[in-house]
């Protein structure tokens, strides 16, 4: 069987040209050949129901009409599936047996997926050391690229997007903070939604901060992405038409675009000439990395872990009891240190009233409204340099495939916008343009 895109394959599915548990034996023959801790390494655990989901679903003669019927997706294990564990890859909740779907999973069932299993990702979201490398777990060990096995495959939703990359399920689903989506997406050849802050539920899910964290797809294309995110919604999505190429405006951050090699340059050079030649109208702006991104994480994370912690089948229930479990194991689960953990226990006082945070939230809130003047008539931004600016504001970001890298490895581009529809619509003329990726070698 080819591997087809999301769309494809439940457009087989819905014309009974290709059966749901055959499909699954599919992704599961692959993981059984290319996964695992000697392979890549993204799944954590499977789910031991699947195929007998996936038989009752091709012997259903009705109620076949959901969005995404028989679609199998791999889950990140920070986010609550019923019956799997959700350990955001600490060792210190291995034991969090999830007693309920997280909200987004509850609408994909709802809307007719199936889960294969959960992901391997960078230990607590990347929210635990500052050296850990992307896709390295206490639990699950070192996620590996598809591409270059000795590359780092960037994170912290590592697992979801080499699974995607390496074509073990049809759609993965990760979470973002600040590029765990969509940063990881350009790493893997893979495209990454992060919706606006505050679209999905986040029900569920082990956070960082409530301010920043959001759900989010990973699938192969842009089209994949939005369907799966329509899937994840409370209510399904109204379809996005690509926007006329010469009614989009793309504003180009050049803040830091200094700060990438030059053959991404001139990737990013081939893409504008060949949009401003069909009539893209294309403009500067310069938006920088913001000031208060890591005290605000501090200051909620303490209590929104706690919040989650509270409702789980896991044995710990705060962060003290969590450092503590690290501390009294240092060679197991201290290799990349704790910095972020013991920073948020010990300089944040828990309860959200620090006064850093609150000044934090105010510059926020008065920088949101200057970038959105900046961006008024903008569809979509380019990102050329490094900033998470748009993560901290709360816009809309996802990534596109841009072609491979000299090294054999692909490149990605991201974009981010004010107003989540236009930055679709948009999104979805300019992935016409960008260069193909050519799929792992595995």
């Amino acid at each position: 069987m080819e591997i087809g895109s999301a769309t494809e394959l439940l457009r087989s599915i819905r014309d009974r040209r290709l059966g749901v548990e055959e499909l699954v034996r599919f992704y599961l023959d692959r993981i059984d050949i290319w996964d695992g801790p000697g392979g890549l390494n993204t799944v954590a655990e499977r789910n031991a129901t699947v195929l007998e989901e996936a038989r009752r679903m091709d012997a259903q003669t009705a109620n076949r009409n959901g969005a995404l019927f028989g679609l199998p997706l791999l889950i990140k294990d920070n986010i609550d599936v019923a019956g799997l564990h959700t350990t955001a890859g600490s060792l210190a909740l291995a034991d969090n047996l999830a007693a309920r779907d997280a909200r987004v999973v509850a609408n994909l069932r709802r809307n007719g997926a199936l889960i294969l299993g959960k992901t391997n990702m960078t230990e607590f979201a990347n929210y635990t050391g500052q050296d850990m490398p992307g896709g390295y777990s206490s639990r699950g060990g070192q996620v590996r690229h598809a591409y270059d096995r000795n590359k780092n495959p960037s994170g912290s939703s590592s697992g979801s997007a080499v699974a995607v990359s390496a074509g073990l399920c049809a759609a993965a689903l990760g979470t973002d903070t600040s590029f765990s989506i969509i940063g990881c997406a350009t790493e893997n050849g893979v495209t990454g939604l992060k919706p606006v802050c505050g679209s999905l539920p986040q029900q569920g899910i082990v956070p960082i901060a409530h301010t920043f964290d959001s759900a989010g797809p990973i699938t192969r294309d842009l089209t994949d992405a939005l369907l799966v995110y329509s899937g994840m919604r409370d209510v399904a999505m109204r379809p996005v038409q690509p926007m006329q190429p010469d009614r989009i405006h793309l504003a180009v951050n050049v803040f830091r675009q200094d700060q990438v090699s030059d053959n991404q340059h001139a990737r990013y050079e081939t893409l504008l000439a060949a949009l401003k030649t069909d009539g893209v109208h294309i403009t500067e702006v310069t938006h920088a990395v913001p000031a208060h991104y890591k005290d605000i994480c501090r200051c909620e994370f303490r209590k929104d872990l706690e919040s989650y912690l509270d409702g789980s089948g896991a044995r710990v229930r705060t962060l003290r009891e969590i450092v503590a479990y690290y501390e009294a194991r240092p060679e197991q689960m201290m290799k990349y240190g704790i910095a972020y953990l013991r920073d948020a226990l010990d300089k944040a006082s828990g309860l959200q009233d620090d006064p850093v945070y609150l000044e934090a939230l105010d510059e926020r809130r008065r920088l949101k409204d200057r970038l959105l003047e900046s961006l008024r008539g903008v569809d979509a931004c380019l990102m050329t340099g490094p900033t998470n600016v748009m993560h901290y504001v709360g816009f809309p970001s996802l990534a596109l495939r841009l072609g491979m890298d000299g090294d054999g490895t692909p490149r990605g581009l991201i974009l981010y916008g004010p107003d989540e529809k236009r930055l679709f619509s948009a999104a979805l003329t300019i992935e016409r343009y960008v260069a193909p990726v050519t799929p792992p070698v595995l």
